[in-house]
């Protein structure tokens, strides 16, 4: 069962994986984008930790809701938004449980998928977080609804999110800032999707 100890621990080592990555994360954005995207993280990430810090939460879904309503008013450009949204639709779903069993912790994440699709509505291939997420929760699924562990579910849910964002440098932006560049964003690897990778390696290593 994964509970709100875990899913802290899942968001305070994030936290420290975007700090560790938040100079290749802007230096992606550089090349097409705002070159804020690892700065903006950061900051958004570090205001996580400290509201983890100072807040006491009984249940996943408080504790996600707080997560995302942080990014929403701490990170600018797209990236508040569709982080906040993705934590916001988690904890919705998670409710007021005090853990989640595998085929839940997908569901959750799922839901946090959908919000990111209702906020931003990319589609596979539009060179964005959606084409690392996206692939990773179906892998995720895959594998539960094979027998696997959540473990063994998360790992190949980062497998599948590396994937997807290494699939993004030949890709043409069809959304955001990036999509401004047209054929110039082609070879360059989104950082929105880099991020996203990150997140879900990040949990495959603390929420099993």
């Amino acid at each position: 069962m994964t509970d709100v100890s875990a899913v802290t621990a899942w968001l305070r080592a994030f936290a420290g994986v975007v700090e560790e990555n938040k100079d290749a994360l802007t230096a992606l954005d550089s090349a097409i984008g705002d070159a804020d995207h690892g700065i903006n993280m950061s900051r958004g990430m570090t205001a996580v930790v400290a509201a983890l810090d100072a807040g006491q939460f009984d249940t996943i879904g408080a504790l996600a809701k707080k997560v995302g309503m942080t990014l929403v008013s701490t990170v600018g450009g797209a990236s508040g938004p569709l982080y906040g949204t993705f934590f916001l639709r988690f904890a919705t779903t998670a409710g007021e449980a005090t853990s989640l069993d595998p085929a839940e912790v997908a569901k959750a994440l799922r839901a946090g998928l959908e919000g990111v699709v209702a906020r931003g509505r990319p589609e596979p291939g539009d060179k964005t977080m959606y084409d690392a997420l996206a692939p990773a929760l179906d892998a995720l699924d895959t594998a539960l609804a094979g027998g696997g562990s959540l473990a063994e579910g998360l790992q190949a849910a980062s497998e599948a999110a590396d994937a997807g964002r290494d699939a993004t440098i030949p890709m043409l932006a069809r959304k955001g800032r990036a999509s401004y560049l047209g054929e110039r964003s082609v070879g360059h690897q989104d950082p929105g999707a880099t991020s996203t990778a990150l997140l879900i390696a990040t949990a495959a290593r603390t929420l099993p």
